[in-house]
């Protein structure tokens, strides 16, 4: 079994979710006492946050490389940011060490082909839905179309991370307002919908959902363990 570096804290809600969804599956496949074998460094996010909305991404990404090397002369045979919008700096980590990165948008992207998707949506950040450093790639490397909300619902979405997910805070009304998101994206056309922000499994589920939810903590943790046990 090969080791798992997880470079979490981002937040420490959803790195908590990788750490039992690995360790679940590991025990799934390999039976009796089975756990994964891990190197975890949890960051402190109120730093990365900060750096994150005053546009200092080059700061951050220093902060994230200086973990991954710590992951690294632990012993870990591969890396996870257990982040989707990190990923904006992946390119500057995956340089940083020697060991290969297994990045969250590939994971979920090949989780689109096996569902046979051409239209997907996606649920994050601003930083995510926004930007090109995830929806091109998808776009890019995968052939998806990928749709976001409009602007007032992704404010909305942005707010709900960062004021409630983030601090553990799960809101029925939130709760509501997402599942709203969702159905029109339904109607426009999303064949499924991307949770591309690791805390948004903590506040919807697929019974909330007229389509299928792609929940990228579970898809980038399994991905670790197949990836573990080749």
């Amino acid at each position: 079994m090969k080791t798992i570096g997880l470079l979490g804290g981002m937040s420490w809600e959803s790195t908590a979710s990788y750490y039992r969804i690995i360790n679940e599956e590991i025990m799934h496949r390999l039976g009796g006492l089975h756990s994964a074998q891990i190197v975890l460094y949890s960051l402190d996010f109120q730093e990365i946050e900060d750096l994150q909305h005053r546009g200092r991404w080059e700061e951050a990404a220093d902060i994230l490389v200086e973990g991954a090397r710590r992951i690294e002369s632990a012993g870990a045979d591969f890396l996870l940011i257990c982040t989707n919008t990190m990923h904006k700096v992946a390119g500057r980590v995956e340089s940083g060490v020697g060991i290969p990165l297994l990045h969250i948008a590939d994971a979920t992207g090949q989780q689109i082909r096996t569902g046979g998707f051409s239209k997907v949506a996606l649920l994050g950040t601003r930083f995510t839905m926004e930007q090109a450093f995830y929806r091109g790639r998808l776009e890019e490397r995968f052939d998806v179309e990928v749709l976001v909300p409009d602007e007032a619902e992704r404010e909305l979405v942005h707010r709900v991370i960062y004021d409630e997910l983030c601090l553990g805070s799960i809101q029925g009304a939130s709760r509501e307002h997402f599942i709203g998101i969702i159905g029109g994206l339904a109607d426009r056309g999303a064949e499924a919908v991307i949770l591309g922000c690791t805390e948004i499994a903590l506040l919807v589920d697929q019974q909330d959902s007229p389509i299928p939810l792609l929940d990228t903590t579970r898809i980038h943790a399994i991905g670790a363990v197949d990836m573990a046990l080749e």
